[in-house]
């Protein structure tokens, strides 16, 4: 039984990898933001937002304390008391609002959310993951751990085009780090994004003089 486990397992892999290799050809290859792009945003406060007027630049959220922002993505709502801690807010930001779905995502996220309807944040080269996305194991595996979270995307309008996550330091800290879907469901490192917070705060910290 060992060995037959050992040989499913590397056709598996070897299908996997020629499936993802044949709906890697299809897909546009992201094209990093700058600071520039992303400060200049126009956000929209959803139904539920505290304490900011309709439409803002989305600068005005990360250039006192920095910021985690989501596209798309609720993934990282568990980390969510350690940020708090640190002084680093943590939002979401959508691409629509289609039926119920930004009602049926707010028990899953822990911040604010924000409409951003020019798709900035899903740029500057937007990207989409259309059927051939479902020939992808991972994509399954992603959907299914939805599912049994009990959390669904949205599969209607835009629901194809991939998000992201990004960590952005205060004033002109920059973009200390962007990830991009590869797939639907593609999440960050956790890892990845607490060091990217920490640097937040490390790389203002006054020099000691001797």
């Amino acid at each position: 039984m060992g060995l037959l486990a050992k040989l499913l397992a590397a056709v598996g892999g070897f299908v996997t990898a020629v499936m993802n290799s044949v709906t890697d050809a299809f897909l546009t290859p992201p094209l990093r933001a700058t600071l520039e792009h992303l400060e200049e945003t126009d956000l929209k406060t959803l139904s539920g937002g505290e304490s900011r007027c309709c439409t803002f630049k989305a600068k005005s959220l990360w250039e006192n304390s920095g910021a985690v922002v989501m596209a798309e993505a609720a993934e990282l709502s568990s980390l969510k008391p350690r940020l708090d801690q640190l002084g680093v807010p943590l939002y979401a930001v959508v691409k629509e609002d289609v039926g119920t779905e930004i009602q049926n995502f707010r028990p899953y996220f822990q911040g604010e959310i924000f409409l951003d309807e020019k798709r900035r944040f899903y740029g500057p080269r937007e990207r989409k993951m259309g059927l051939l996305g479902f020939l992808r194991v991972g994509v399954w595996m992603n959907g299914l751990r939805a599912f049994r979270s009990g959390f669904m995307g949205n599969v209607l309008g835009e629901g194809f085009v991939l998000g992201g996550v990004f960590v952005i330091g205060r004033e002109q800290q920059g973009i200390l780090l962007e990830h991009r879907e590869r797939e639907f469901g593609d999440k960050v490192n956790i890892e990845d994004v607490i060091q990217a917070v920490d640097r937040i705060a490390q790389e203002l910290m006054p020099v000691t003089q001797n």
